[in-house]
């Protein structure tokens, strides 16, 4: 029985994470301090005690999915994302004995790019918002720290993550085309990266082993008109309406001017028009990675 300390064990991808864990003979083991067993707030220093060695951390806690408005919002990315992973980091140094691997789950945002084609790990860390600021400033403290702990440290640069009951875009595209109220842009071919949750959940295993940076995909990167059609025939319901690009363009625009209240603006525009792909060729040569196409798992996802 392998030991594994899993953060952010409540989280949508955590969930996964922990239920293919535990059934592959690991004890899962959640992040949480004192006689009551509370969870830990990892933005504050802790410490926490352990009855057994541990052999993997998992660390999946973070803060995404939100537009920070204010300084304080801004911060709060910093405060979880690097000093949460600085203070988790430190805790682990004043075990009796340190893990052999440490996993952390990052972001393609780290690139910084809304728009390219087959992005690899190389490509330059350009990311300007909070979350992919704090998380660039996370990968490189622990290069540094596993280095000098001899911790064999893997780093997942995950895109869209798919699965039942998705949050985030994907979740809003399913509960659109169930209403009747998604409304298809223009060509609908642009192509976005996107990782099946279970998949992830199966490479740990062996990246825990070799460690390494990787960027993970379904290896097909579907263009928006294929997941459109593909939910809306899993839901039994007809192809979302198409509105010309001139249209949505204009949509958008006012969408700038009225704010947050209204369901688009240029960003958003740009995002789900602009192509955005990334290449995943390390992972399958060095972990084996074998990716569901997403396509293939709709039925589920829905």
């Amino acid at each position: 029985m392998i030991n594994v300390l899993l953060t952010g064990g409540t989280g949508f991808l955590g969930r996964q994470l922990s239920n293919a864990l535990s059934s592959n003979d690991c004890e899962v083991i959640e992040l949480t301090s004192g006689i009551e067993r509370r969870r830990i707030d990892i933005s504050n220093p802790f410490d926490f005690e352990l009855s057994q060695p541990l052999h993997t951390i998992i660390h999946a806690a973070g803060k995404a999915h939100s537009v920070p408005k204010t300084e304080s919002e801004r911060n709060a990315f910093y405060n979880v994302n690097y000093h949460g992973t600085r203070n988790l980091c430190k805790a682990i140094e004043r075990l009796s004995v340190l893990p052999k691997s440490f996993i952390f789950i990052s972001t393609a945002a780290v690139y910084g790019i809304d728009e390219g084609n087959l992005i690899d790990e190389e490509y330059p860390l350009n990311g300007k918002t909070p979350y992919a600021k704090s998380k660039i400033l996370a990968e490189g403290w622990l290069q540094e720290w596993s280095s000098r702990n001899q911790i064999t440290l893997g780093i997942l640069r995950l895109p869209l993550i798919a699965g039942p009951n998705p949050p985030g875009n994907l979740g809003a595209m399913i509960k659109g085309i169930r209403q009747g109220r998604y409304l298809s842009i223009g060509k609908a071919n642009a192509r976005k990266s996107i990782v099946w949750v279970e998949d992830v959940a199966k490479v740990i295993p062996v990246l825990a082993k070799k460690g390494g940076v990787y960027n993970l995909t379904d290896g097909h990167h579907p263009t928006f008109g294929e997941l459109e059609a593909a939910i809306a025939t899993a839901l039994r319901k007809k192809k979302p309406y198409k509105i010309p690009y001139w249209f949505a363009n204009g949509l958008a625009k006012a969408g700038d001017m009225i704010g947050d209240r209204f369901p688009i603006n240029s960003d958003k525009l740009k995002k789900i028009t602009s192509t955005l792909t990334l290449n995943d060729r390390k992972a399958r040569e060095v972990l084996g990675w074998n990716p569901s196409p997403l396509l293939s798992k709709i039925d589920l996802l829905v």
